[in-house]
C-alpha cells in the first residue's frame, strides 16, 4: 500500500510503501471489541477489601441480657453498629486483570492501524518539526492539512521536542511515542499521523 508523505509546508513530498500485513487487513469489530475490552479493563484499579461481620476478630459472646436492661438487643459486639464492628455491604475485592492471547493483541492494533488507512484518515509526516515550538504556528500548519476534529499524532522512539511543545495546549492533538501505540486510543481519534519513524517502529514491532 502506497501512501503520501505530508508535510507541515501543505504539499506532498514523496510516496511511502506500508506494509499490508500491518496496514492492509480487513478490520473486524469482534476482534477490536476484545482488545479494546481487555485494554479498559486493565486500567481498572482493584478496591481494598473491607472487613465484614464475619470477618472481624471480637468475640461472639452475648454481651448483655435480652430483656430488662435498658439498652437495644445485640448477640454480639460484631455487629456495624459498634465502634470495631464488621464494615456493612462493604467494597468486595474484584479481579480486573483479564488475559488475553498475545497474537489477539497484536491482531487488533494491526486491524487499528488498517481501519485508517483503508478509510483515508491516516497521514503519513516527513517530520514533525515546528518552527520556534510554537502552538500559533502548529495551528498554522494543521489547518492546511485538515487533520480532522481529533488527531492523534505517533512519532518514533520519542516525539519531537518542538512539536509536543506546541501540541501541548490544543486539545484536539494528542502525541505519543511508538511504544505507545494501543488500539484503544487509535481508534478513539478521528485522524491517525504517524511520522516516517513511527512506521518503521510500527513494521518492526511485528516483524522484529
Amino acid at each position: 500500500m502506497k501512501v503520501k508523505i505530508s508535510s507541515f509546508a501543505g504539499t506532498d513530498t514523496a510516496d511511502i510503501e506500508l506494509n499490508d500485513e500491518v496496514f492492509g487487513l480487513d478490520p473486524r469489530a469482534d476482534i477490536l471489541h476484545r482488545v479494546v475490552t481487555w485494554q479498559l479493563e486493565k486500567r481498572r484499579e482493584t478496591a481494598r477489601g473491607t472487613r465484614e461481620r464475619a470477618d472481624v476478630a471480637r468475640t461472639g459472646k452475648k454481651f448483655g441480657r435480652q430483656k430488662g436492661g435498658g439498652t437495644a438487643r445485640h448477640g454480639d459486639r460484631r455487629a456495624p453498629v459498634f465502634i470495631g464492628g464488621g464494615k456493612a455491604h462493604g467494597a468486595r475485592v474484584r479481579d480486573f486483570n483479564p488475559g488475553l492471547n498475545k497474537k489477539v493483541r497484536a491482531l487488533g492494533l494491526k486491524m487499528a492501524l488498517s481501519s485508517h488507512a483503508k478509510a483515508g484518515t491516516l497521514v503519513v509526516m516527513d517530520s514533525l518539526v515546528v518552527e520556534g515550538g510554537k502552538t500559533k504556528t502548529l495551528l498554522g500548519d494543521l489547518a492546511k492539512l485538515g487533520f480532522g476534529k481529533r488527531a492523534l499524532v505517533i512519532d518514533g522512539d520519542m516525539v519531537e521536542t518542538s512539536f509536543a511543545f506546541a501540541a501541548g495546549n490544543l486539545f484536539e492533538v494528542d502525541v505519543m511515542p511508538a511504544a505507545g501505540a494501543n488500539v484503544y486510543d487509535i481508534l478513539k481519534h478521528d485522524t491517525l499521523v504517524l511520522t516516517r519513524a513511527a512506521v518503521e517502529k510500527l513494521e518492526a514491532r511485528f516483524h522484529g
